[in-house]
Formats: C-alpha cells, structure tokens, sequence
C-alpha cells in the first residue's frame, strides 16, 4: 500500500468535564495545539450542545483536527487526520489529552491509502 496519510483515532477518558462543555476553551486549546505542531489551518467550525456537549473540526492544509465531546461522561473522541510532513499528528494528540486534563488517552492509528497493483508480466 502506497500510505498517502496516517489517521490518528483518540479515546480520551477521564477527562476534565468542565473543560470538555467549554466550547471557547476547546477552540482555543485545538488552535494552538494546530500551530503548535505545525499545521496550517484553512477553516474551523464548532458547536456547543444544549445541554451539554462541544463538537469542533479544524480543517487543515495537512487535512483536519476533530472533536467531539461528552462532558457527562468525561469523554472525547477526536481524530488527527495527517497526510503531510511538516505537521506532528502524535505530538497533537499529546497535547490535546494534556490540555483537556486526559488521564487515560488512547490512540489507534491507521494508514490511509492506495493499494497498488503491480504490473504482471510486462
């Protein structure tokens, strides 16, 4: 497989729920951890839920930071999609679980790309 991106997949649990319903707070904390490791960001949108909650995704050049929140729970879900090399996807993932408090991260990371054919008999 020709890996064209590596896609990060975060369980972040035991977090700290006041700071998960805290849509200025996560936006913030997903900015500057995005300059932080050397993304460069193209867009953003984000939402907090009533009554609780906060989904954001940052789109950047290198493809897109997400989260989306469970403060009842003390949880979040978050993906780091990376398919450039100037940006730190694992050092993004260290420093969101650190800045929401995280003390139990867990990380699943998947190749994303192309399966190539070889050329038989040519």
């Amino acid at each position: 497989m020709e890996v064209l991106g590596s896609h990060l997949l975060l369980e972040l649990k035991d977090c700290n729920s006041e700071l998960l319903n805290d849509l200025s707070y996560i936006r913030k904390t997903m900015i500057e951890t995005a300059q932080e490791v050397g993304a460069t960001i193209v867009g953003e949108s984000f939402h907090h839920f009533s009554p609780q909650g906060v989904t954001g995704i940052l789109a950047i050049a290198e493809s897109h930071i997400s989260i989306h929140t469970w403060p009842e729970y003390g949880y979040a879900a978050a993906d780091i999609f990376s398919c450039g090399t100037s940006f730190r996807p694992r050092e993004a993932a260290n420093k969101l679980a650190e800045a929401l408090e995280c003390c139990n991260l867990e990380i699943k990371e998947i190749a994303r790309g192309l399966a190539i054919k070889e050329a038989v008999g040519l």
